[in-house]
C-alpha cells in the first residue's frame, strides 16, 4: 500500500500502521500510546501525528473529528458510516449503503454559493443503553 503511494515501509510507519489496524479509529495520542505498549519500534508522538496525516492526506486512512475538534484517524477509508459514543468517545463502523445512497442522492448536484461539496460523511451520534453496560461487563469478566 505504501509503495503504491511512492513511500518507503518504514519501520515507523509499519508500526504506525499495526497500531491503526489494532485500534481502527484512533488520535495520534492513542495510536503513540498503543506502539509504546507494544515495544519496539520507537516513534514520536509528533512523528505519529505526522505519519497518519501524510497516509490521510493520501487517502489510506481517513480523518474525523471528535469530540471538542480532536482529530481521529479512520483505518477504513472506504465508504461507510459511523456510530459515535457521545459518552466513550469512541467510533463503530456501520455498512448502511441504503442509507449512504439516499444521501448521495439528495445532495448530488445541489450548489452551495461559495461552497463545493469534497464529500459527505454521516455520523450517527448515540450512547449505550443499559443493556449494552450490561452486556459489556458479563463479556468483560467472562474473558478474566
Amino acid at each position: 500500500m505504501l509503495k503504491d503511494k511512492g513511500l518507503k515501509a518504514t519501520p515507523q510507519r509499519l508500526a504506525v500502521h499495526q497500531a491503526m489496524r489494532t485500534l481502527g479509529h484512533a488520535s495520534a495520542e492513542e495510536v503513540a500510546a498503543q506502539i509504546a505498549a507494544q515495544g519496539g519500534t520507537a516513534v514520536s508522538p509528533a512523528s505519529v501525528y505526522n505519519i497518519l496525516t501524510t497516509l490521510a492526506d493520501l487517502r489510506i486512512y481517513d480523518r474525523r473529528s471528535g469530540r471538542g475538534n480532536k482529530m481521529v484517524f479512520d483505518v477504513r477509508s472506504g465508504r461507510h458510516l459511523h456510530l459515535y459514543d457521545t459518552r466513550g468517545e469512541t467510533w463503530q463502523d456501520l455498512d448502511d449503503e441504503e442509507l449512504l445512497s439516499l444521501v448521495e442522492a439528495h445532495f448530488k448536484g445541489r450548489r452551495f454559493r461559495g461552497y463545493k461539496i469534497d464529500g459527505i460523511e454521516v455520523q450517527l451520534l448515540c450512547h449505550p443503553t443499559r443493556r449494552t453496560v450490561l452486556a459489556n461487563l458479563i463479556e468483560n469478566k467472562k474473558q478474566k
